[in-house]
């Protein structure tokens, strides 16, 4: 039998993308040979000359979260499941960000699960979410509670739980320069906020 599929429409906040008043990309390539002349090298050499159109795009990918909105990818959700109501997790996604402060790469992974409540979401919609809010310029600490908060707006499941662990470029490229460090975070709602023994599950599953 074919599951039950029901759209859901999630709060206005998380519909709404991002508004960013983008410059014209004329704009964005001066900028780029601008940086190119801070650096001290010539924007006009051989290897650079194409290297403010090459930053442009790059920025176009990596920053494409902002044209996204996570809501609208768990708007599909399935409600034939044999009954099942226990956890879900979806662990070791890998993701990319950037961050806020000096826009330099954060790289790490994200477990998310969830305590369904009648429905559930294809897997890979919560990988999307996370992309999402990875190609934005970020803190891990947001981005934490970004991914956890539309996944329990949208979804309105028992509980969310959220961790993520990941490498700063700003630590390990500059200032104090301490290259292997992890920086983990967590945001817990509904039963897993309120259930220390859910969260304990939660990080022994993904630990596991």
């Amino acid at each position: 039998m074919d599951a039950v599929i029901k759209k859901l429409m999630p709060p206005s906040s998380y519909m709404e993308k991002p508004v960013t008043d983008r410059p014209s990309e004329a704009e964005v390539e001066a900028a780029v040979r601008t940086l190119l002349r801070w650096t001290g090298d010539n924007p006009d050499r051989e290897g650079l000359v194409d290297t403010p159109k090459r930053v442009t795009k790059a920025f176009r990918e990596m920053f494409n979260g902002y044209d996204m909105c996570p809501a609208e990818e768990l708007g599909r959700t399935f409600e034939e499941v044999a009954g099942y109501d226990d956890l879900v997790i979806v662990r070791d996604i890998k993701f990319h960000s950037h961050c806020e402060h000096h826009m330099v790469p954060i790289i790490g992974k994200a477990h998310v699960g969830y305590l369904p409540d009648g429905k559930v979401v294809g897997l890979s919609k919560i990988a999307r979410v996370v992309d999402i809010f990875a190609h934005r310029l970020q803190t891990q600490e947001a981005m934490t509670a970004q991914i956890a908060g539309v996944i329990q707006d949208v979804l309105n499941p028992r509980g969310v739980a959220v961790m993520i662990e990941a490498e700063h470029m700003c630590m390990a490229m500059r200032g104090i320069r301490k290259e292997g460090s992890t920086t983990l975070t967590s945001t817990f709602t509904g039963v897993f906020k309120d259930t220390p023994e859910e969260q304990v599950r939660f990080v022994t599953m993904v630990r596991s």
